[in-house]
């Protein structure tokens, strides 16, 4: 089976960090998600879709991010059912979070980087030779493809 989302939004409120009676931490959230389709003459709608994530995700979360933040998440769906206050049955789809990360240049997400300390906190190395950007590596050893110019493979 797969089950695998990727998304990327802005909160729309300030994450909070509970706990269990376990001590487990754990932050519920909402980010909103434009579409990527809109009909011509409307405007492009948005979605607000609801997140949950656990433990050391939930703290990085809470720490770095408030209301307005661009977040890249990726993770799974999960769904959960409850009653309302009238009784009623109901059906909750929520993004269970596996990596959550910054997204935007670093005055956007307060000085941090999406992958890496900055550079003068790595020791100095001999040059390397670059890797095709399709391979796993650090973020450093990537090619920058901007669509314009043909693949290496």
């Amino acid at each position: 089976m797969l089950n695998v989302v990727a998304l990327m939004g802005r909160l729309v409120a300030d994450p909070e960090l509970r706990r269990t009676p376990q001590g487990v931490s754990v932050t519920t959230f909402t980010i909103a998600v434009d579409r990527s389709f809109a009909k011509q003459g409307t405007e492009r709608q948005t979605d607000f879709i609801d997140i949950v994530a656990w433990r050391s995700t939930a703290e990085f979360i809470c720490k770095y991010f408030q209301k307005g933040r661009m977040i890249a998440v990726d993770g799974s769906i999960q769904t959960r059912t409850y009653q309302d206050k009238n009784g009623n049955n109901r059906k909750a789809f929520e993004i269970v979070v596996n990596n959550a990360n910054f997204v935007g240049s670093k005055s956007e997400s307060g000085g941090f980087s999406n992958y890496a300390p900055s550079a003068p906190e790595y020791p100095q190395q001999a040059p390397v030779e670059p890797v095709p950007a399709y391979s796993v590596g650090e973020p450093d050893d990537f090619a920058v493809i901007d669509g314009d110019e043909d693949l290496p493979f």
